[in-house]
């Protein structure tokens, strides 16, 4: 895998995190660097430990499915990317007007943190059966949710909900892009 395509995932596994630290700096009164610095370590870390998790599992089953590998990852690449589609297409429901105090605590940060990580960890199960070095991968992931979701804190005050769900519907389209490219390379052989 290129360092463009590693890239390329860190950045598309990192738009969920970052249409929700959007969100969530809209949310505060006045949101400070330290506290959006803190947001983006507890993203960032978990970010970086589910692909991990999901490599391990993907490793596992690596003996009984090497042969379509290749569409494996092309199946979930593709199917995350039409849910992130799906999710930044989908209108709001308001469940974001919570109170400040409590929205915020490391708990619920690292809950949210988890919650749009679940991609990343079904991205670490598809590169299970690539040739590709998973730490590499994750490093890159939780250090990009880590400047998406500081970045997203601090700009959520301007941006509110103008960019957040944009923000998903560009990470899946190039979930969708890599997933094609695997498939591209592997059918057609280029290395």
């Amino acid at each position: 895998m290129s360092p463009i395509s590693i890239v390329l995932i860190g950045f598309a596994m990192s738009t969920d995190a970052f249409a929700a630290a959007i969100g969530k700096g809209a949310a505060m009164r006045r949101p400070v660097f330290r506290d959006a610095l803190r947001a983006g370590l507890i993203f960032g870390v978990i970010e970086a430990i589910t692909p991990v998790v999901g490599w391990l599992l993907g490793r596992v089953a690596l003996q009984y499915v090497e042969a379509f590998d290749h569409w494996i990852a092309f199946g979930l690449l593709g199917a995350l990317g039409l849910h992130m589609i799906y999710n930044g297409l989908r209108p709001d429901d308001g469940a974001d007007d919570e109170d400040t105090a409590q929205h915020h605590g490391f708990w619920k940060l690292a809950l949210t943190g988890f919650a749009t990580s679940i991609d990343a960890m079904a991205v670490g199960i598809g590169l299970a059966f690539m040739d590709v070095h998973i730490g590499v991968v994750a490093a890159v992931i939780g250090l990009c949710t880590l400047v998406m979701v500081t970045a997203g804190i601090m700009l959520g005050r301007v941006l509110g909900g103008m960019v957040g769900k944009r923000a998903e519907i560009v990470g899946g389209v190039i979930l969708m892009a890599i997933g094609a490219t695997i498939l591209y390379e592997h059918l057609h052989g280029v290395a």
